[in-house]
C-alpha cells in the first residue's frame, strides 16, 4: 500500500519552527503525539475489517490509479476534490442493501492523496480546488466535484458516488 514519507509531518514541522522562532526548545512529549498517530495509523493499515468497504484501501493498494496520479498532478487533485463533500458506497449487494457509504474529511483525504503520489502531507491537496486564482485552468476542480474521469476509475474500482437529494426534493 502507498504511502509518503511526509505523511503527517506538516503539523510537528510548524510546531519545530514555531518553537525555533520563539528561541524554545520543542517539548518530546508534544512531538511525540505525531510519533503515536503515525503508529496507530500503521497498525490500523495492517487490519483486516480496516480494509474492508474502505476507499482509502483500495485506492492506496491499487498500482495503476496510484500511478495516474503520481503523473498527473491534476488528476491527483480530481481524486481529491471527489472525495471531499461527498460520500462513496461499495457497488457490491450488502454495502447497497445496508446503505453501508464511506466518507473522509477534507484533511483526510489530503492525506490519501498525498499518500497515493508518495509525496507531501494532506495540506499540499487540501482547499486545492479553491486556493489558487487559476486553479481551474491547470485542470484543478472544487472540492465535492467529481469528473467523469473519477467517476469511471472510481466505478473500476467498485464504487459509486452517492447521490444526494437536493434540499428542494424534500
Amino acid at each position: 500500500m502507498k504511502r509518503s514519507p511526509d505523511r503527517n509531518s506538516f503539523q510537528a514541522q510548524n510546531y519545530i519552527n514555531r518553537c525555533k522562532q520563539q528561541g524554545e526548545e520543542p517539548r518530546k512529549d508534544y512531538l511525540d503525539i505525531y510519533q503515536t498517530l503515525q503508529e496507530q495509523d500503521l497498525l490500523r493499515e495492517h487490519d483486516d475489517e480496516w480494509k474492508k468497504h474502505n476507499l482509502e484501501y483500495d485506492l492506496r493498494s491499487t498500482e495503476w490509479i496510484c500511478t495516474k496520479a503520481r503523473s498527473s498532478q491534476s488528476y491527483a487533485q480530481n481524486i481529491y476534490a471527489a472525495m471531499c463533500n461527498q460520500d462513496w458506497q461499495r457497488n457490491d449487494v450488502w454495502p447497497r442493501l445496508a446503505n453501508q457509504t464511506w466518507s473522509c474529511s477534507w484533511r483526510h483525504a489530503g492525506g490519501i492523496v498525498a499518500d497515493m503520489v508518495e509525496s507531501g502531507d494532506y495540506i499540499d491537496w487540501y482547499c486545492s480546488g479553491i486556493r489558487e486564482q487559476g486553479a481551474l485552468e491547470i485542470g484543478f476542480v472544487p472540492e465535492g466535484t467529481v469528473t467523469e474521469e473519477i467517476r469511471e476509475d472510481f466505478f473500476r474500482l467498485g464504487w459509486l458516488p452517492v447521490e444526494t437529494k437536493n434540499q428542494d426534493d424534500y
